[in-house]
C-alpha cells in the first residue's frame, strides 16, 4: 500500500476527474481534508473517523448529500488506487431529517459552543463574506464568453458561489443559536462542551484523549469531536470513573473516562 498524505491523494483525485466536475469535486474534498488534517496519511484513516465526518455534514437535506457524495466519490478512489485497506465510503452515511418538526426544531436549537469556536465562527464568518465581491466578479468575468454550453470558468465560479453562501449560512444560523459554555473544573465535575476527556479503550486498552466541541469545530486531526457525534455524545454529562458504550460500525466501543479537564 502506497504512503500517500490525504492532500497528495486529493490532488491526485481531482487532478483524475474530468474538468465539468473536478471544480465542484475540489471544494467538498477540500473541506474533508482541512478537517481530516492534510498531512496524515491516507492508511491511517479509519471507519469511525468517516463517521465522526458524517455528523459534520448535519442531516441528510439537498445540500448535504451533495457534500456526501463529493467526498464518498474521493473515497472509493482511495481503495480503487489502493491508498487505504478497504472503501471507506458505506460509513458516510446522513441522518434522515425529522418530517413536520424539522422547521420548528431548526428554530428553537440551541447550539452549545466553546469561547474560542465562537470567535473563529465569526472570524470565518467575515473572512468568507470578503470574498463575495470576488467571487461575483469571477461570475461576471466568465459570463462575457457568450459560448454557455461548455463554459467551464463559468460552472466553477458560480460553484464556488454556491459552497460560500452555503456556508454562510450555516455559520450565520450556528450563531444566531450559539450559547458560549463556560468551562467548570473540580472534583465531581461532568463532560460538557469544551471538556477535555483521557479515557481508557476497554477493547483494545490504547489511551485516548478528545476535546468536546460544539457545532462546527469538529477536528479529528486535532482530537476534537463534537457533542453531536456517537462518541461525543456518550460522553456528555458523564463523571471521571464511569464506563459507556459507543455504538460504532465496527461494533461496540467501551471506554472508561479517566480524567476531565474542563
Amino acid at each position: 500500500m502506497p504512503t500517500v498524505s490525504i492532500l497528495d491523494a486529493a490532488t491526485q483525485y481531482v487532478s483524475s476527474l474530468a474538468k465539468s466536475t473536478s471544480a465542484s469535486a475540489q471544494a467538498e474534498v477540500n473541506r474533508f481534508v482541512r478537517w481530516y488534517g492534510a498531512s496524515r496519511l491516507t492508511d491511517e484513516l479509519r471507519g469511525h473517523e468517516i463517521s465522526l465526518y458524517s455528523e459534520e455534514l448535519g442531516v441528510a437535506t439537498a445540500e448535504a448529500k451533495r457534500r456526501a457524495d463529493q467526498v464518498r466519490g474521493f473515497l472509493s478512489y482511495l481503495k480503487k488506487e489502493e491508498m487505504t485497506q478497504t472503501n471507506l465510503a458505506p460509513h458516510l452515511r446522513l441522518k434522515k431529517s425529522a418530517k413536520g418538526s424539522a422547521s420548528r426544531s431548526v428554530k428553537q436549537r440551541v447550539v452549545e459552543v466553546t469561547a474560542e469556536g465562537h470567535e473563529a465562527l465569526k472570524s470565518e464568518l467575515e473572512a468568507l463574506k470578503s470574498q463575495r465581491p470576488q467571487v461575483r466578479e469571477d461570475i461576471r468575468l466568465a459570463m462575457m464568453d457568450k459560448d454557455f454550453r461548455e463554459n467551464a470558468p463559468l460552472d466553477a465560479a458560480k460553484d464556488k458561489q454556491a459552497h460560500l453562501e452555503s456556508r454562510i449560512r450555516e455559520i450565520d444560523g450556528t450563531l444566531k443559536h450559539a450559547v458560549i459554555v463556560k468551562k467548570v473544573d473540580g472534583p465531581g465535575s461532568r463532560v460538557q462542551v469544551g471538556s477535555t476527556v483521557e479515557m481508557t479503550n476497554l477493547n483494545s486498552g490504547a489511551s485516548l484523549r478528545y476535546t468536546i466541541v460544539g457545532l462546527n469545530e469538529g477536528n479529528a486531526a486535532q482530537g476534537k469531536i463534537t457533542n453531536v457525534s456517537p462518541i461525543g455524545k456518550a460522553l456528555l454529562k458523564r463523571r471521571e470513573g464511569e464506563e459507556v458504550k459507543v455504538n460504532i460500525p465496527a461494533g461496540v466501543l467501551r471506554l472508561r473516562i479517566e480524567k476531565i479537564e474542563g
